[in-house]
């Protein structure tokens, strides 16, 4: 099992499963969180087609930059990519850009995960036969240095934002607010 963030355990109680893929959607920050919580216990990941992905956003949640690596540009063959750094990596995260995966090839990255014992996290786009899907979205913030005093209305400094997470494996779904 790898170790999800906090805002997950809820859903994920044990953790995320070795050879999972799970789709992502909604809000990124769920990305970084499972990258940060990787990283920081030991692990390897890589971030494969996300060019803009935000790396200081990644080392506040607390991911250890030394184990991780980007990818931005993949080139015409971001699946392949992905695919080769699963032999190295506890955790892949995959950027499809809106691509379409033929379903014969999602078999063939699924039995690699499988095998390599690396969980595959997909967003910007769908894989059929993912075990795992996730949605966050986010319901809210909280203001730097507030300390419990009322804010302003467009006033102050985002200090943390409020995720609502919708899990569903298989038929089974679960929601988590944090």
């Amino acid at each position: 099992m790898l170790p999800v963030p906090p805002l997950l355990a809820g859903v994920l109680p044990a953790g995320l499963p070795r050879g999972t893929v799970a789709v992502l959607s909604g809000a990124r920050s769920l990305t970084l969180g499972m990258v940060a919580a990787v990283t920081a216990a030991g692990g390897n990941a890589a971030i494969v087609g996300q060019p803009d992905t935000g790396l200081l956003a990644a080392a506040e949640m607390g991911a250890d930059l030394s184990r991780l690596a980007v990818i931005p540009d993949p080139g015409n063959d971001p699946v392949e990519v992905a695919t080769v750094l699963m032999d190295g990596m506890d955790l892949v995260v995959l950027g499809l850009g809106g691509r379409c995966v033929p379903p014969a090839r999602t078999r063939v990255v699924l039995a690699r995960a499988r095998h390599r014992g690396c969980a595959l996290l997909i967003s910007g786009g769908d894989w059929q036969g993912a075990a795992l899907r996730l949605d966050a979205r986010v319901s809210g913030y909280e203001l730097a240095g507030s300390a419990g005093r009322r804010a302003r209305s467009g006033f102050g400094r985002i200090g943390a934002v409020r995720l609502e997470v919708r899990a569903r494996q298989g038929a089974v779904g679960r929601t988590r607010a944090g």
